[in-house]
């Protein structure tokens, strides 16, 4: 069973409306996407409906990002941070299960500290901290600031942006590191990639994102010192064909001690690419 519920949230002193996804029944479990581009919370669908007769899915759109018109908030990690107390104020579980996805890790870590009550355990899927540009090119840092307020300047920032969301581009990028399988990254699953980059404001959570401005921290240590003690039991989803520079941090943070840790297949994007191994590696553990 699905359905869709709509939170009516304040962050940043701004009314954020926030539907939510309700897939499944039994004890509650909170479902956060990624943060990406080509990021809303249907990705997170087939795995819902994968552990739906154990759990009852709660998932939402963060701001700034969804296949709908977003409220232009001013993005960074405080709003992001402000956001998921007030979604956890106004659904408070508590959480059988927190599962998250990509960026959102350390979103859900750092809740989850503030919110000790709220979550029995957390299920990291291909956790990062550091966001494309950075990743790619960290000797550039100084350029990601005037990079991103060129993509959010009211003209010139819309050109670039749809420059760099064509459907050719987002393929492109989701065969090279999103999915593991080429075959998998079809026109259909293009094509529903791109209607979520054309919605309304669509390109000031890209430009917070890529240029590293939703980054939860600033460097590895400081990712690995969200890991302390007093957390809920934290397992880490590795995909085996993560991008190297992204393995490498979740490597890190398997080494680290802190948390457990399962292989399972995929790239950045396993939940989506391949719900059903998820669904076991969480239920396995």
């Amino acid at each position: 069973m699905e359905t869709t519920r709509t939170l009516d949230l304040i962050v940043a002193g701004r009314p954020v409306p926030t539907p939510c996804a309700v897939i499944g029944a039994g004890p509650d479990a909170l479902l956060l996407p990624a943060l990406s581009t080509i990021s809303d919370r249907s990705e997170m669908h087939a795995l819902a409906h994968a552990i739906g007769s154990e759990y009852r899915c709660l998932v939402p759109d963060w701001p700034g990002f969804g296949a709908r018109p977003r409220t232009r908030l001013p993005l960074g990690p405080d709003t992001l941070h402000a956001f998921l107390d007030a979604l956890l104020a106004a659904a408070p579980g508590p959480y059988a299960v927190g599962i998250a996805a990509g960026h959102a890790a350390g979103y859900l870590v750092a809740a989850a500290r503030r919110h000790p009550a709220a979550f029995a355990r957390l299920v990291l899927v291909a956790p990062t901290w550091r966001g494309p540009l950075p990743t790619a090119m960290p000797s550039r840092a100084h350029w990601f600031p005037r990079i991103r307020r060129a993509v959010e300047a009211p003209i010139l920032g819309e050109a670039l942006y749809r420059l760099n969301i064509s459907p050719p581009i987002i393929g492109r990028m989701m065969r090279a590191h999103v999915y593991a399988d080429a075959a998998h990254v079809t026109p259909a699953l293009i094509r529903a990639k791109h209607a979520i980059t054309r919605q309304r404001n669509g390109r000031f959570g890209t430009a917070a994102f890529v240029t590293g401005g939703l980054d939860p921290v600033g460097d590895r240590a400081a990712f690995l010192d969200l890991f302390g003690d007093g957390l809920p039991p934290t397992l880490v989803l590795r995909p085996e064909n993560a991008p190297r520079r992204s393995g490498a941090e979740m490597d890190a943070l398997i080494a680290h001690g802190r948390v457990a840790s399962t292989a399972i297949p995929g790239a950045l994007s396993p939940h989506e690419e391949f719900p059903a191994a998820v669904a076991t590696a969480i239920g396995a553990n």
